[in-house]
């Protein structure tokens, strides 16, 4: 399996990838499945921050990929970044999160970030807040029922990890390159 960083050349593949999680789970609110053409313009706002947006491949397979994105908008979050990780339906449970998950951590601590929150679709998806505890990360909430996809309630799961010394000390790089107030 090798891990890189994602392109424009790789938007289809991934648009697959996330269409199918769109169309078929609960991991993602989304209930329309984006385009290659949106899918690239994911991938380019994501990389204009100076985020990673990874993918893992074996031969001419894409198996999956990974992101981190800002929190929220506002400034003060800037050191707080929220990872995505969608597999294709084949690779599930053949640790491609873990690694894609993995280089998510290390990127975004590299970048002097303090937080990585998950925000899990689905109390029972059992495979992704697996793989987030398996990480280091820690349940902090549950929102109830708080979407409708599929005919059903659906609960999101929040957890979180520290990178760095999370809020032990003061940052000591500039964040991300947010605007809001």
């Amino acid at each position: 399996m090798n891990i890189r960083p994602a392109g424009p050349a790789d938007a289809a593949a991934l648009a697959t990838i996330y269409g199918h999680h769109v169309l078929n789970g609960f991991g993602t609110f989304e209930t329309e499945a984006p385009t290659a053409e949106g899918m690239a313009e994911r991938i380019a706002a994501v990389q204009t921050l100076g985020l990673p947006y990874l993918l893992a491949e074996a031969g001419c397979e894409t198996l999956g990929f990974a992101y981190g994105a800002p929190f929220r908008p506002r400034a003060s979050y800037r050191y707080t970044v929220e990872d995505s990780v969608y597999i294709a339906p084949s690779r599930m449970g053949q640790g491609v999160g873990k690694a894609l998950l993995g280089e998510i951590i290390a990127a975004c601590t590299a970048m002097g970030l303090r937080q990585m929150v998950a925000v899990i679709g689905d109390s029972a998806n059992a495979g992704s807040i697996g793989l987030h505890r398996a990480m280091g990360f820690a349940p902090v909430g549950t929102f109830s029922a708080i979407g409708h996809k599929h005919g059903r309630w659906v609960d999101v799961v929040m957890m979180q990890r520290a990178l760095n010394a999370g809020a032990a000390t003061a940052p000591d790089a500039a964040g991300l390159p947010l605007s809001g107030h």
